[in-house]
């Protein structure tokens, strides 16, 4: 009998001892991440020359590893001066982010880099105070406590890791989504203005200008031929090569497959000279051909790779039995093969087409007459050394982005496939 009650005793020494609210768990990680968050700050205020702001984000990262400093390192390991420290110096940080708006001008950049510093401090002056963590902190959880505190671990911790997880990834989406509102604000906005408040004007006169303009519809129909041309001539070369590169034993062909790997690693600066001097000698510069057979060739190795990892991965016992069956190869690859790899076929439609569509330099260096612009030559031509016209620029932007979301849109689900079809061999 007295090994029984012996045995929940000792159960719960060890949940006293070892018990650590997730609140003081995650403040071990959030705080550091916070002081790089601060250090990335400061990095950008130093391009900026803000001198002021560098500093300020600096001490707000050190102030921040301080706190971190502060934080008990186990059940039984914060005596009363590292807690009073501790909250002392978050109280002091929370009061200094809170005043911050007194002394200069505050923007919602301002608002977002003092979040950095007023949230964590804010947290950790709340979980180090009130509340079970506040408890524990102050010596006074006892194993009854620690049980249920274990417990309450088990529920309460994946949902911080989940808060936290979001807030990172709201921060990278913002990384992207930011420079997309900037250029929808300049194309709204009246004149030529690059800065000033977001949003607080609206007009449509640069889409008008744009629209109403001859030159972006001959750029447009330009970069349509090239980019429906190219993603023709891409598939046309590339299912085929990417086939035998799958499925045939060849003389050459280890080879092969290292020269288009190998070809993937340089600039592709490196091939214009080369381009033009071809291109020059074949009277083929300010054509859509020559741009069409460039493109062709510089996608064309990544195309064969992408798609011989899709063909690996169609069992070759799908092909056996239609051979079985009295087909030919033609009729296998036809009519076995392709219809499963459609796609992988999607994939690298669309990559061809991105990769004409969005190219700059070897449309600027072929192409020297303005009829023979393609969009982001043409788009360039609008921010010349004098008389930029950022707003036109900023609305004829959004216009040619319209054809690349919209694709990726209508072949999400075949991208999806593709993507998972290509990581799963047979």
């Amino acid at each position: 009998m007295s090994g029984n009650v012996a045995q929940p005793i000792q159960a719960a020494t060890l949940a006293e001892r070892w018990y650590v609210p997730a609140e003081i768990a995650a403040l071990r990680v959030w705080l550091p991440f916070a002081a790089l968050v601060n250090a990335f700050i400061s990095g950008g205020e130093a391009l900026r020359g803000n001198d002021a702001a560098l500093f300020a984000g600096l001490g707000a990262g050190a102030l921040l590893i301080a706190l971190r400093g502060l934080l008990p390192d186990g059940a039984r390991r914060f005596p009363l001066w590292r807690r009073t420290a501790g909250r002392a110096l978050a109280t002091a940080m929370l009061l200094s982010g809170a005043l911050f708006p007194l002394w200069r001008d505050f923007s919602l950049y301002d608002l977002w880099a003092v979040s950095w510093l007023v949230v964590p401090a804010g947290l950790s002056l709340y979980w180090l105070s009130a509340g079970i963590s506040g408890t524990w902190c102050a010596g006074a959880c006892d194993a009854r406590m620690a049980e249920s505190g274990l417990a309450r671990n088990r529920r309460l911790g994946p949902r911080l890791e989940a808060f936290a997880l979001h807030t990172f990834l709201i921060h990278a989406a913002a990384l992207v989504v930011a420079p997309v509102v900037w250029i929808v604000d300049v194309a709204v906005s009246p004149g030529n203005i690059l800065g000033g408040a977001i949003f607080d004007a609206f007009s449509l006169e640069h889409f008008r200008a744009v629209l109403g303009g001859e030159a972006f519809w001959l750029w447009t129909r330009n970069s349509l031929v090239v980019a429906l041309g190219t993603t023709l001539a891409g598939l046309l070369l590339a299912i085929p090569a990417g086939y035998a590169f799958s499925r045939y034993q060849f003389a050459g062909r280890k080879g092969a497959m290292f020269v288009f790997m190998l070809i993937q690693m340089f600039p592709g600066i490196i091939i214009l000279v080369p381009y033009f001097m071809v291109m020059k000698t074949l009277g083929l510069l300010n054509t859509s051909i020559g741009l069409i057979i460039a493109y062709s060739v510089t996608a064309l190795p990544l195309c064969v790779w992408m798609l011989k990892g899709f063909f690996d991965a169609v069992p070759r016992a799908l092909e056996e039995a239609a051979l079985l069956d009295g087909c030919n190869r033609a009729q296998v690859f036809f009519f076995v093969v392709l219809p499963l790899s459609l796609p992988a076929v999607a994939i690298t439609a669309l990559f061809s087409f991105l990769t004409a569509w969005n190219e700059f330099l070897l449309a600027l260096v072929f192409n020297t007459a303005n009829d023979a612009y393609t969009l982001p030559v043409g788009l360039a031509s609008m921010i010349p050394a004098t008389g930029q016209l950022w707003g036109d620029f900023a609305a004829a932007s959004i216009i040619v982005s319209i054809p690349v979301v919209a694709l990726f849109m209508l072949f999400q689900r075949s991208l999806i496939q593709g993507i998972s079809a290509g990581g799963v061999k047979a």
